[in-house]
């Protein structure tokens, strides 16, 4: 495992640009991959926005307001959309109900994509939570065709109930769910989790990416090849924060304990991190096969590489980008960053 105090910073030339203003409270960017032209904006209160060509459209994809309670790490959190979306039309949405229990729930939107049917919403999964914080709540189809779901433990501070390393307890886990079955059982494949707000599967390679944000020590990026996952892994916390003991336990049997490839301290005020992707598009050649990563308190961001499973090439971007929420690909693997706090989607441009 690597781990250190954030790099400085090395020199780039690309920049995360202005690309949409007036996103209040935006958690999550997706696309699918068969729509070029469309990019969909996530946010908190319960709206999902689609922009055509650049131009947000006054009508919202989805609006979901009244069946939950934004506030704080509750909300609307996340959009995933089917492999066969082209044909289906189906996509997945992660928010907290007005209980703030976590539910994912499959919708189909109209032929054009411009809006969602709420008369075909079908529950995948619900998940009854304890308190207000560490949700997760990220939503994305792996390179298998399953539906994977982050879960955090679900209260602060130092999972108090144990749940992360509770293999009868889906909190703390990263789950995968066949959204085929009319009735589908989630399958843990990860446990040991504190909050991983944020993951993502490298489309040029498969592989996992979890950024699971820390306590009091250590925000942290853990990290699966496509050719292990289904395989259990155990990343360590409460037992573990990244790199130190947190408490003097033994973590769960179950799965295989992996530390995590990159932990970065909490010097200079940062507190939690926001995971990213490994950019594959074409606009900005010099990032390609790099993955990038921020922390929400700093707004800093930086970039790594993988090379043989080991973070290799840390470096400090030269970007700030206030209130950092999320990250986003769209239908060609161009990457964008959203700003919880300015309402503004930023694009990764030469």
């Amino acid at each position: 495992m690597a781990g250190a105090a954030a790099p400085a910073h090395t020199a780039s030339t690309y920049r995360f640009r202005p690309a949409f203003e007036g996103l209040a409270g935006v958690t999550h960017i997706a696309a699918p991959r068969s729509a070029p032209r469309k990019l969909y904006l996530v946010q908190q209160y319960g709206i999902v926005r689609v922009a055509i060509d650049g131009r947000l459209q006054r009508t919202p994809f989805l609006d979901v307001n009244r069946l939950t309670r934004p506030a704080a790490e509750l909300g609307l959190l996340s959009i995933a959309f089917h492999p066969n979306y082209a044909r289906n039309h189906l996509f997945y949405v992660d928010y907290t109900d007005r209980n703030r229990s976590t539910r994912v729930v499959e919708y189909r939107a109209n032929a054009a994509g411009t809006a969602a049917l709420p008369k075909t919403a079908r529950q995948i999964l619900f998940v009854q939570q304890p308190g207000d914080q560490h949700k997760g709540g990220q939503l994305a189809f792996g390179p298998d065709g399953l539906l994977y779901v982050s879960l955090g433990d679900g209260q602060c501070c130092d999972d108090p109930g144990n749940r992360a390393q509770d293999m009868g307890q889906l909190l703390g886990k990263l789950l995968r769910v066949d959204v085929s079955s009319p009735k589908p059982p989630p399958q843990i494949v990860s446990l040991g989790l504190r909050n991983p707000w944020r993951f993502s599967f490298d489309r040029g390679t498969g592989d996992l990416f979890i950024a699971d944000v820390g306590a009091g020590l250590w925000e942290e990026i853990d990290y699966q090849a496509r050719a292990q996952l289904g395989q259990l892994v155990n990343y360590g916390w409460d037992a573990w924060e990244a790199k130190e003991v947190k408490e003097a336990k033994d973590p769960s049997p179950a799965g295989t304990l992996t530390f995590p490839v990159y932990a970065y301290s909490h010097d200079d005020n940062r507190c939690s991190i926001t995971g990213g992707f490994v950019y594959r598009g074409s606009a900005v050649p010099a990032a390609v096969g790099r993955y990038f990563f921020g922390d929400y308190c700093t707004g800093e961001v930086w970039s790594l590489r993988m090379v043989g499973g080991a973070a290799k090439d840390v470096r400090r971007e030269p970007i700030t980008i206030r209130g950092l929420s999320t990250f986003g690909e769209d239908a060609r693997g161009e990457l964008y960053a959203g700003s919880v706090d300015t309402g503004r989607v930023y694009k990764l441009t030469p």
